[in-house]
């Protein structure tokens, strides 16, 4: 490997993925995988996690755990974390990815329940699991942490103002925790556009026949199109890169 290339090398490193056994998360998962790294999967569902964990295993080498957690749950995320240190002695890579945004067609009829699980797996999963792992990683030897956020922050969309409104405090948390956990620690955001994943299943037909086209490369994106980005914010290529928002998202006018 050139010596360039090595910056993106991630062998010996431990890597935790978020919503990592679907959509973005997966192509997160085998894209940190092929550069090296172990892999953490976690999501809901403990079966999508093994399915996952078993092709990124089978294609990579690499080991990776598969961890049901509902990162909204306080405890349940602190669980994950001991699981994970329990099984790899270290955590070299968090990628906060998990997220759900439910459409809200009447903002005065949002119940109490639903706005406040929004903000718990958008906002507060963020928020605990940096401040426990990347505390420790500035204990240690250090580490990255990336958050992916979403162009709503720029573009709300006015059927999911909660949701957007944790993506903006995501945004806070990342040049936050970047002051808090430097030098050792970076923490960095990706503000992501529309990708094409399960979700983007119930999009309506005039989102893709109107909005779509209106983007600098006309369409939405792969969610394997998100990896370089993650790769290199995760790796030593983006040593110098610290509190920044990174937008991929297509070019929205």
């Amino acid at each position: 490997m050139s010596e360039n290339l090595s910056m993106f090398d991630l062998s010996g490193r431990t890597a935790l993925i978020t919503g990592g056994s679907r959509g973005l998360g997966r192509s997160m998962a085998f894209g940190l995988a092929r550069a090296g790294a172990d892999v953490v999967i976690a999501s809901r569902d403990q079966s999508s996690c093994d399915a996952t964990a078993k092709e990124v295993s089978q294609a990579t080498g690499r080991h990776a755990l598969p961890i049901a957690c509902h990162v909204g749950d306080w405890t349940a995320v602190d669980n994950l974390v001991e699981r994970t240190y329990a099984e790899f002695g270290q955590l070299d890579i968090l990628i906060n990815n998990a997220g759900s945004s439910p459409i809200v067609e009447d903002v005065a009829t949002v119940p109490e329940a639903l706005f406040d699980k929004i903000l718990a797996v958008n906002l507060k999963s963020v928020f605990r699991l940096t401040s426990i792992i990347g505390s420790r990683m500035a204990a240690g030897t250090g580490g990255s942490i990336v958050n992916i956020g979403s162009t709503v922050v720029e573009h709300p969309d006015l059927k999911a103002i909660p949701y957007a409104a944790a993506k903006a405090g995501v945004e806070t948390l990342t040049a936050a925790f970047a002051q808090l956990f430097g030098p050792k620690v970076r923490v960095n955001c990706v503000r992501a556009g529309a990708f094409l994943t399960d979700i983007s299943k119930s999009w309506p037909d005039e989102w893709f026949e109107q909005v779509a086209p209106t983007y600098a490369l006309g369409r939405a994106g792969n969610p394997d199109e998100m990896v370089g980005t993650v790769l290199y914010l995760a790796s030593s290529a983006s040593s110098y890169t610290t509190g920044a928002v990174v937008v991929v998202n297509g070019g929205i006018p």
